[in-house]
């Protein structure tokens, strides 16, 4: 979606030093306009996420393989894990 503003507006827009906040008396909400450059390099966390967890879980591992976390040699570290004393 998207609204056109008047001149008068788009020239406060530009004017204005903060963010823009706009308001919706009929909704009782307030929004922030931010230019689409600024969104695009935070729109992911207002988005939600296409991978699930056990998607998530699945790639880890096998990014963990290939870095060759399940290399016998890397046990040690889960030997000197304080969380694994008994």
């Amino acid at each position: 979606m998207s609204i056109q503003l008047t001149e008068d507006q788009w020239a406060n827009v530009v004017r204005q030093q903060s963010p823009v906040v706009v308001s919706d008396p009929s909704h009782c909400a307030r929004y922030v306009l931010v230019r689409t450059e600024d969104y695009e390099r935070f729109k992911s966390l207002f988005e939600e996420d296409p991978v699930s967890s056990q998607e998530r879980a699945m790639h880890l591992q096998q990014f963990g393989r290939r870095a060759g976390w399940d290399d016998p040699e890397m046990n040690i570290y889960d030997d000197l894990d304080p969380r694994n004393k008994s």
